[in-house]
């Protein structure tokens, strides 16, 4: 087999000539694709494992960290959360209906693979500069795609991030995050038991869509190459019979162990099912169904068409399964057994196509980036740095209602109103405040799950912006009344050969695990997402981050808005006025400089107050401080409660701009009754919390005395406006 042709299914030299030595023999065609899926920079994180091994994956409520399907944490009652974020950027940026629609359903398959029930969907997307000609067709195509796939499953879409920067124009980035519930001893896992065990195929047809989509998402885009038919092509009536059927047989006891056909499809849980366990996979394609007439062994192998299964079943239950799986319409075919070889063997019409070490599928060799030792965090490129100032005299009104009417700051509401947010019944919070939170059904408990991360921090320090990414979800989660349980990651990197963003990313995971050491915040499952890059301009660093949190008691879920009038404004977290890298220098026209520091200590500090405080009752209302600092915050929950404040800002600086627009990093705005203000500050003097009354909940006007005086109108007028006026244009 020619060397050429090795390179063209995106294998290395070297790793081709590693199979080789390995095999002592030449790999056939049908063998080589294998190989180019399975060493994959998508399914086989040879750049990336060395370093994710640092991360924390193990804490009181963990039941399975990372190399499952999904991570699992206890949440009480024998219930698990099980969640999982994926990305699918190149297939959404290719074709942005179906490569998003896919992503929602390949991340929920995830799920209910794992016996859980699916109950929100998430999101976090990375679109270009509103101005580039693409931009608006791909967020239509994007949401689109999100909102159909969901709709029609019946799983509500419930919150996610969206942002728009320039260098997202030929690389944008679609992450979709799901959130299920199962019972902790109805917990399945990717297993294949003992040989002579036998596999069946389970779902939708197999067709020619989506053949090398893991390897398309492991190379940059170098020209206008034609990679649609790498994109998958979902149907979402076929998943929501596949979850049923699935978690029907789960009830049964029937299954050794189950996996889904994800990236590098048939391939590649074959692969990971047998190897898990330390046995072999025979298979037998003549019988796996095809919706397509004389698919080859390649094909039929590499091909990643959705809503497909690979399930083991106990002996004497195939009947069974197949009862059920008739009932939902769908196939169930024997199309192997395990076996004692710990080859993988691929049999059609009577002749063998392939057979190889799954050890060796399954381990391929690190990247050789992935064996250096991280650098130092001084030495990673970074955005460019500014010496020049900060103005501050901006009219800070001018300035807020800029921002709001924005793509940094403009309300989502085009995006999430496309989304149904309340089927099942259990969404108590939707789209638009720090967290969206879901009823464990049938309980006066919740979880509340955020989606963050800030890239422009990232970019200028990846070290510090990989701790302020896991800061923020526990920040969000905290203000929500949830006690942060663990987070789910994508990690959305450029080229990996570049030593500058191996950098970023070895520094961006020493960040996020320092944060999530200091937080007690563990990583129990995620995705790397590199190669996003078009000739030659990689994405800034955009680690999205997924945090789960629980709410013991739903009546005490504090407001996320100003809902009372005459209640208290206070102010915990120090203030000290960081203006770089904040938005409002860049709308100022200074784009670079430091991120603000992160203060590890003080975030679990101020974080644990406020929880405090919002289960015993005094807190009413909380929201973090972020992205276009205080006066953000402010604005943002007199539009979610209706009611505006009379602000008297804090001075301890010569601008009130630096108080005002500063994005300093743990801290919080939080509201009590008048007659708990003095015992609020009290208890956070006594906690070593910095914490100062700031106004009080009015009527129709955001007042910031000595500032500027807005009304909810003309917030709401710029906040609501700038997305809806954008995709109506021409």
């Amino acid at each position: 087999m020619s060397e050429n042709i090795a390179l063209e299914l995106g294998l290395e030299a070297e790793e081709y000539q590693h199979i080789k030595e390995k095999l002592r023999r030449e790999p056939n065609f049908t063998e080589l694709g294998i190989f180019s899926a399975m060493w994959s920079e998508h399914c086989s994180y040879k750049s990336s494992r060395a370093f994710l091994s640092r991360l924390p994956t193990e804490g009181d409520c963990v039941i399975c960290g990372p190399g499952e399907n999904a991570g699992v944490v206890d949440i009480g009652d024998n219930k698990a959360a099980v969640f999982k974020m994926e990305s699918h950027n190149h297939p959404s940026y290719i074709e942005p209906y179906h490569g998003a629609a896919t992503g929602v359903g390949g991340v929920m398959r995830d799920i209910f693979t794992m016996g859980a029930r699916p109950v929100a969907n998430f999101n976090a997307l990375r679109f270009g500069d509103p101005e580039h000609p693409k931009t608006k067709h791909l967020l239509s195509g994007v949401v689109s795609g999100l909102a159909d796939y969901g709709n029609c499953v019946g799983v509500p879409m419930l919150g996610g991030a969206t942002g728009f920067d320039t260098q997202y124009d030929d690389n944008i980035l679609v992450n979709a995050m799901c959130v299920g519930i199962a019972r902790q001893d109805a917990i399945f896992y990717a297993r294949a038991g003992k040989p002579g065990n036998q596999v069946f195929y389970v779902g939708s047809k197999t067709g020619r869509d989506g053949i090398h989509g893991a390897t398309m998402a492991s190379a940059s885009f170098e020209d206008d190459t034609d990679n649609r038919p790498t994109v998958q092509v979902g149907d979402p009536f076929a998943e929501k019979l596949l979850l049923e059927a699935c978690l029907e047989l789960m009830q049964t006891g029937a299954i050794v162990g189950i996996q889904d056909m994800g990236a590098a499809g048939l391939t590649s849980s074959a692969v990971e099912i047998a190897a898990k366990g330390g046995v072999g996979i025979r298979l037998n394609l003549d019988n796996v169904p095809l919706r397509e007439p004389e698919m080859s062994a390649y094909e039929i192998m590499l091909s990643e068409s959705q809503e497909r299964m690979l399930v083991i079943l106990k002996p004497g239950k195939e009947k069974l399964a197949l009862q059920i799986f008739e009932k939902w319409q769908l196939d169930c075919i024997n199309i192997g057994e395990i076996t004692d070889t710990e080859q993988l063997e691929v049999m059609q019409h009577n002749e063998r196509q392939a057979c190889l070490p799954l050890d060796m599928l399954a381990q391929p060799p690190l990247a050789p980036s992935a064996t250096a030792a991280p650098p130092d965090p001084a030495a990673v490129p970074s955005a460019p740095r500014t010496t020049a100032p900060v103005p501050v005299q901006a009219d800070a009104r001018e300035c807020l209602l800029k921002l709001l009417n924005s793509p940094e700051l403009g309300s989502r509401r085009w995006i999430y109103q496309q989304y149904d947010q309340t089927v099942m019944g259990d969404s108590i919070r939707t789209p638009g405040a720090d967290a969206a939170i879901v009823r464990i059904h049938g309980s006066a408990r919740a979880l509340a799950v955020s989606v963050d991360v800030t890239p422009r921090y990232v970019h200028a320090h990846p070290l510090e912006g990989g701790r302020q990414a896991v800061a923020e979800s526990f920040r969000n989660l905290v203000a929500s009344g949830a006690r942060p349980l663990a987070i789910t990651n994508c990690l959305n990197f450029g080229n990996p050969k570049k030593p500058e963003t191996i950098g970023q990313f070895a520094n961006t995971i020493e960040g996020m695990r320092e944060a999530c050491i200091a937080l007690d915040f563990p990583v129990v499952s995620g995705n790397v997402s590199f190669y996003n890059e078009t000739r030659g301009h990689g994405i800034p660093p955009t680690p999205s981050i997924g945090g789960i949190g629980l709410i013991d008691d739903i009546a005490r879920i504090p407001g996320a808005g100003f809902n009372d009038a005459g209640d208290a404004v206070l102010l915990l977290g120090e203030t000290r006025g960081h203006l770089e890298c904040s938005l409002y220098a860049r709308a100022n026209g200074v784009p670079d400089g430091a991120p603000p520091p992160v203060d590890l200590n003080a975030e679990k500090r101020n974080g644990a107050f406020v929880l405090e405080h919002i289960r015993n009752g005094c807190i009413r209302a909380a929201h973090d401080i972020s992205a276009g600092g205080l006066i953000a915050a402010l604005a943002q929950m007199s539009l979610l409660g209706g009611r505006g404040a009379v602000i008297t800002p804090p001075a301890p600086h010569a601008h009130p701009n630096s108080v005002l627009f500063g994005e300093d990093q743990a801290r919080y705005v939080v509201t009590c009754s008048s007659g708990n203000t003095g015992t609020l500050l009290e208890a956070a003097k006594a906690g070593g919390v910095p914490a100062v009354w700031i106004g009080t909940t009015g009527d129709a006007n955001l007042a910031i005395e000595g500032v500027t005086s807005i009304t909810l109108k003309d917030l709401r007028e710029a906040f609501e406006s700038w997305m809806p006026v954008y995709m109506r244009s021409d």
